[in-house]
């Protein structure tokens, strides 16, 4: 699978809850920077983690605005519009860093302001 294709398929399987699926996505020995999750390393640990994001969420969407693509790397400028399970909700810009390769993510980074996610530290 090409990368455009990769990281279109993120932002599907992301946005339709299926959290097993999208962690297929990624290499086995997958690193991802993630600004609230902090550093994880393997994909089995990032399936584990995302066991609990439904928990988190009563909705989420991650809506990608610009993608930009160069050889095994893309930068995709989203919007994330969710509501946690208690009602509150968030509205955030994020930019995604992606590098792919064989078909599969083995780097990805995000970065975006924490202050929207806050009411989930409190949660």
């Amino acid at each position: 699978m090409e990368i455009r294709s990769v990281v279109s398929r993120y932002y599907e399987l992301a946005n339709a809850g299926d959290w097993d699926a999208w962690t297929d996505l990624f290499a086995p020995d997958q690193v991802m920077d993630e600004q609230l999750a902090g550093h994880v390393e393997g994909r089995e640990k990032l399936r584990e983690m995302m066991r609990g994001f439904p928990g988190m969420y009563a909705a989420f969407q991650n809506s990608p605005k610009t993608v930009v693509v160069e050889g095994d790397e893309a930068a995709v400028i989203s919007h994330i519009s969710a509501e946690t399970v208690k009602g509150v909700p968030i509205e955030a810009d994020v930019v995604n860093y992606f590098r792919v390769v064989d078909g599969e993510i083995v780097y990805m980074a995000n970065y975006h302001d924490t202050v929207p996610f806050a009411p989930l530290a409190a949660s």
